[in-house]
């Protein structure tokens, strides 16, 4: 297929247009405007953070907290689970209640009050709002079942968490009234307007009473306009679809929850219970989260912050990694795919910034990781050595690794090559020509070994990893879509792009190895025969590798197939699960009767939302800037379905404005300076035989799995 290649100049644009005048001609959505109704058969998940280290996590219409993370958590400790209203000492049941779910804000309306559940940026506060009250008195409860010592002052209702006994859990009225108390139910005139939940210690509390009750319009209306300026101002979209408007503000919001200030900043893994910073998932997602968001600053941070958590034990077996793990009880070092990815996505901010004032702050990090990796785990083919859980693929019980990928994996062989190549780029901006040199001879030679060593072009196959005796892994698994730029022969990816895309994605995401396997588990959770760790790589389906699988149809032209998976998604994230967010797993069948598969693992989950994110910026829309180059590259692969569409990122120090309209591309870059190289395919566009007739892969079970054989009268758990 050929390609249209266009240049556009920018000088002449930055004097013709500001952008303020651009920016208001993009209708895209507010927060209030996204608005989520939520019925009581659907008792949806719903989450919000402090942007600190606290969250708040429930279900729609639960009127009694069912979930291990239910309620109010704060640095890694349950606070209290849940909590009771009640107008005139009758209890306002949430199954009666009509539930709007927004991104700042939880609604419950009911014919006598309406109550609105907020948190607040950066401080340990949850305010519970009541108005439209028909009745005299309104009640405050707490589920004590995290609590103990329940105290009561003149204006307050104290406990102690049980998990945070160095604290203090403190319920005050939210406009200062008489109250009064029925055993440990907190009773005040109905025009205290609600109640202010706060922790920490007696002193700290008081001080943040006092905070909001003077400033708290101000602090929620800060909130509000911080997401709005991430919706409306960096990533404004408005297209003929609203429905794909609408799930990508919420995906880009509920996405920003979990980048938080915990233990410096970082990006939360998953809620609710990776509530701390993986640096596997945290450089994964970074891309969705930060890059494409044009959070460069807070970007820098991260780098810098995890750079001071690398091994520099030059006696340990992990010195030069940066933490698999980082929480606030200790630091772990077991993984492979972190440190690489940590290096990538340092050379991925000088391409969306420019700016390489943070490179003199990291680099001591990079030289460090390559070079322990070169001295101690590469072997004669340069390629690096592994143990068998130190992959993504990652899940041991009983100290028995799940899926063993040891000792050489494909996805890690890319990983390495791309930090090898990506510490060569930095290096030369470094001007340490030794360690460019030295490091561009190893990733050759890998790039030399690995078409050989791994693809299997007769069966259409790259082999998931070689074991330590050289021999290949035959398990049909999706990391092999990782290494294309491993390989030379354009054919050979193709094929393989279209056989995994048949035999590992669903419509509902891409499979953690083919159903045809023995070693294949149909649902994530199914108790009573397996334990949910055994499944967990096996066959269940991981929502991030859509992100991959989509990026590879798209480059080959088939971007109406990966718009079908990239709606799914979208589907999820506005009318099932958790409000506005993508779950960590699905099953790979459905339960039986059921038409899609049941979602599982963490409810929101970083990098599921960072790779929706990513795929749309960068191969939907094509956007792929190098700003260290001076050149943005937009190479529109959109749909067909979309016949309309307005949108900007910032790139650099400006904006990039980006048009859809009668089949024309319009893009300009106000702000700053680069050539824009857009790349349009020729009209009408070529068929590829290879995909020809391609579509999602289908429930077709063995007969017997090895997984059932064992029934397990009591459920296994942890």
């Amino acid at each position: 297929m050929k390609n249209l290649f266009v240049s556009l100049g920018v000088v002449s644009f930055l004097m013709a247009c500001t952008p303020t005048e651009k920016q208001s001609e993009i209708r895209s959505f507010s927060v209030d405007e996204l608005a989520v109704a939520v019925t009581p058969q659907e008792n949806r998940e719903y989450s919000y953070t402090d942007k600190k280290a606290g969250f708040w996590y429930g279900r729609t219409h639960q009127d009694e907290p069912v979930d291990w993370y239910a309620g109010w958590n704060l640095a890694k400790k349950r606070i209290f689970s849940d909590y009771i209203l009640s107008v005139d000492g009758k209890r306002l049941v949430r199954q009666e209640a009509e539930v709007t779910v927004l991104p700042d804000c939880l609604t419950r309306c009911w014919k006598n009050a309406k109550e609105q559940l907020q948190l607040v940026d950066n401080y340990e506060l949850l305010c519970i709002r009541l108005s439209d009250i028909q009745g005299d008195s309104i009640s405050f409860a707490l589920n004590e079942t995290l609590l103990k010592n329940p105290t009561k002052q003149i204006e307050a209702l104290c406990y102690t968490p049980i998990e945070a006994e160095e604290w203090v859990l403190k319920i005050v009225p939210l406009v200062a009234q008489r109250v009064t108390f029925d055993g440990n139910t907190m009773k005040v005139p109905k025009s205290a307007e609600g109640f202010l939940v706060t922790c920490g210690t007696e002193a700290h509390c008081d001080s943040l009473v006092t905070l909001f009750r003077q400033q708290g319009k101000e602090l929620l209306a800060a909130r509000k306009a911080r997401m709005n300026n991430l919706i409306q101002v960096n990533n404004p979209l408005h297209t003929n679809l609203p429905e794909l408007d609408k799930a990508l503000a919420w995906i880009t919001l509920t996405m920003d929850e979990l980048i938080t200030e915990q233990q410096g900043k970082g990006i939360y893994a998953g809620l609710p219970w990776f509530n701390e910073y993986w640096g596997r998932d945290m450089f994964i997602a970074m891309p969705g989260a930060t890059l494409v968001t044009g959070q460069f600053d807070y970007t820098k941070e991260i780098l810098k912050d995890f750079a001071k958590l690398q091994d520099t034990d030059t006696t340990s077996v992990t010195c030069g990694r940066i933490p698999n793990r980082a929480n606030l009880e200790g630091i772990l070092y077991n993984t492979t795919d972190g440190t690489p990815r940590y290096v990538m996505e340092a050379e991925e901010l000088l391409k969306y910034s420019g700016d390489q004032s943070f490179l003199k702050d990291i680099y001591p990090s990079v030289v460090l990781s390559i070079d322990q990796s070169i001295r101690h785990h590469i072997d004669e083919k340069g390629y690096l050595l592994h143990e068998d859980a130190d992959t993504w693929m990652d899940v041991k019980r009983n100290g028995i690794p799940g899926s063993p990928r040891g000792n050489r994996a494909n996805d890690i062989q890319y990983l390495w090559h791309s930090q090898l190549v990506s510490g060569v780029h930095l290096a030369e901006l470094m001007g340490d020509k030794a360690h460019a040199e030295a490091w561009q001879a190893v990733a050759d030679k890998l790039a030399q070994n690995f078409e050989q060593d791994y693809c299997n072009k007769d069966s259409i196959l790259i082999y998931d990893h070689l074991n330590a005796d050289g021999t290949p892994d035959l398990q049909y698994r999706p990391n092999q879509l990782y290494c294309f730029e491993l390989i030379n022969d354009d054919a050979f990816k193709q094929k393989v792009t279209r056989r995994v895309w048949e035999e590992l994605v669903y419509p509902w995401g891409v499979s953690s190895l083919a159903q045809w396997d023995l070693q294949f588990h149909p649902q994530h959770e199914n108790w009573h025969y397996y334990h949910k760790d055994d499944a967990y790589h096996n066959g269940t389906v991981w929502l991030w590798n859509n992100g991959i699988a989509m990026q590879r149809m798209i480059e080959y032209g088939q971007q109406e197939t990966a718009w079908k998976l990239f709606c799914n998604m979208n589907r999820q994230a506005l009318h099932e699960g958790a409000v506005g967010s993508l779950s960590e797993n699905a099953d790979a069948h459905p339960r039986e009767g059921a038409k899609w598969a049941g979602r599982s693992g963490t409810f929101l989950q970083a990098w599921s939302n960072s790779e929706q994110l990513r795929v749309w910026y960068q191969y939907f829309l094509g956007i792929r800037p190098d700003m260290m180059k001076r050149v943005i590259t937009v190479e529109p692969k959109l749909p067909a379905e979309i016949t309309e569409l307005e949108t900007s990122v910032k790139i650099g120090k400006g904006t990039l404005y980006y048009t859809y309209k009668d089949g024309k591309f319009d893009v300009k870059l106000v702000g700053d300076e680069a050539e824009i190289n857009l790349i349009l395919p020729e009209r009408p566009v070529a068929m590829n035989p290879v995909f020809d007739g391609v579509d999602f892969c289908q429930p077709r079970p063995l007969s017997h799995y090895p997984c059932f054989d064992t029934y397990h009268k009591e459920a296994l758990t942890y």
